[in-house]
């Protein structure tokens, strides 16, 4: 007797397939994110490290797992694919480029992908397949909330316009992936309040270990 997997089941695909391939996915994108700082002019070599992209990332790749599996999967799917991405910048900088200098950042940047990937691949499962209205808000909201953030900070902190309109028109933009009207006033109005926060409280953190 042949016993079927639900979709819904963390079986339905396999730990290699949560692990190994996001993680190769991540790698991709970090050398070539690392690349594109080169490539990028001016202001614009900002958005290749951008933690709004990295966390885009996550998002989608939570969104396509639990697809055909689990919340779990896309979870830690979304892990995979940020520490791919941390460990293919860096990687890419020590071997391609001048050496990846201080390893006080790239481990910054490897605990934050602990947290940024399961939540982000959380956030891209519950906007895929949640079935409860406040859940998908709130997976939009978190990623539209991190883009608000960096175009807050690119208009506040930095001075580039460009990137501010860029960023904020995709934290307007992303809102929109809502199913009804309500939920993408609703999300709207979270991401606001999300980027805000974030700009308050994450970036003086962060800018203190820069320090």
């Amino acid at each position: 007797m042949t016993t079927r997997v639900r979709s819904g089941a963390v079986g339905a695909v396999s730990w290699p397939g949560m692990t190994v391939a996001p993680l190769a996915v991540g790698l991709g994108i970090g050398v070539l994110t690392n690349l594109a700082q080169g490539w990028l002019p001016g202001g614009w070599n900002q958005v290749a490290n951008s933690g709004a992209v990295w966390s885009l990332a996550a998002f989608v790749v939570g969104a396509l797992l639990v697809a055909r599996s689990s919340v779990t999967a896309a979870v830690v799917g979304g892990l995979a694919v940020e520490c791919g991405l941390v460990i293919g910048y860096y990687g890419f900088a020590e071997v391609g480029r001048d050496g990846m200098g201080d390893p006080f950042w790239p481990l910054v940047w490897l605990v934050l992908a602990f947290v940024a990937g399961p939540l982000f691949g959380w956030a891209g499962a519950s906007w895929r397949r949640g079935r409860r209205v406040p859940a998908r808000v709130v997976g939009l909201a978190a990623l539209a909330g991190v883009f608000g953030m960096e175009a807050v900070h690119y208009a506040w902190n930095l001075g580039y316009a460009a990137n501010a309109w860029a960023f904020g028109a995709v934290a307007v933009l992303v809102p929109l992936l809502g199913r009804t009207h309500r939920e993408r006033a609703w999300a709207l109005a979270a991401a606001c309040a999300l980027a805000l926060t974030a700009f308050a409280v994450v970036l003086p953190v962060l800018d203190g270990l820069s320090a």
